[in-house]
């Protein structure tokens, strides 16, 4: 597959994803497996993203579309998570959303392969870590990132990196729930799981870019954000 191929299964997934934490219960069958779909997204644009470090033309020009993204995804993304409630939503400014993580996972790289002394590069990579608390799926994509860039010539440790940052984030989100669900909580967290599906679409990546409009993922984002929350806010209305 093409990364354009990739890409735009990211999306429908990440579309399926949000409807189903919109309007599906979580602890119900349908919603676990519409989940489950949803969590190929954040593996797929993170290996993305370090593919992109090596391919940019502009390290820093990348880096810096990016956080503009990342800036303007953060009020649709507050409106959704508020259920279309606009007051709500301006409370909710310390959470950002994905493109806040991928930044900042693409910064973690850029930190990593800089020519600072080790010490200073795992200081550094702390810090993202820490900054990565206040952004959809936290530490694990920076963590995802930047083993798909670290470990990019040898897909046996990338593959192996993958699968125990996304086992270990599935059983820490399990671990919140457990002790007042007991076993229950796999209701709520089996779907955590399905990033691992992705690990098998990754590697049917042949390396070519394939056809995508060059600012329709960034865009697309934010706009489907928008588009959910205001059907969110029309629904609760109307009942």
């Amino acid at each position: 597959m093409s990364a354009a191929v990739l890409k735009y299964v990211a999306v429908v997934c990440m579309v399926i994803d949000h409807a189903a934490w919109a309007f599906v219960p979580t602890a119900s069958v349908p919603g676990q497996l519409l989940h489950t779909l949803g969590r190929l997204t954040a593996p797929i644009m993170c290996f993305f993203v370090s593919e992109g470090y090596y391919h940019t033309r502009s390290r820093k020009r990348y880096l810096l579309r990016m956080a503009v993204f990342a800036v303007i995804s953060a009020v649709p993304y507050a409106f959704f998570c508020a259920d279309g409630n606009w007051s709500a939503a301006f409370s909710r400014f310390y959470d950002f959303g994905m493109i806040y993580t991928l930044t900042l996972g693409l910064a973690a790289v850029t930190v990593w392969k800089s020519d600072a002394d080790e010490p200073v590069r795992l200081l550094g990579v702390a810090v993202l870590l820490f900054l990565s608390a206040f952004g959809d799926w936290q530490y694990a994509g920076v963590l995802w990132v930047l083993a798909f860039a670290v470990f990019r010539e040898e897909p046996k440790k990338r593959d192996a990196a993958f699968c125990v940052i996304s086992v270990f984030m599935a059983l820490w989100i399990s671990s919140q729930y457990y002790p007042s669900m007991g076993l229950g909580c796999l209701r709520l967290t089996a779907c955590q799981f399905g990033t691992l599906l992705a690990l098998p679409l990754l590697r049917l990546y042949n390396g070519e870019r394939g056809r995508q409009p060059k600012w329709f993922f960034y865009i697309f984002y934010p706009a489907h954000l928008l588009v959910l929350g205001y059907l969110c806010r029309f629904l609760s209305a109307a009942s």
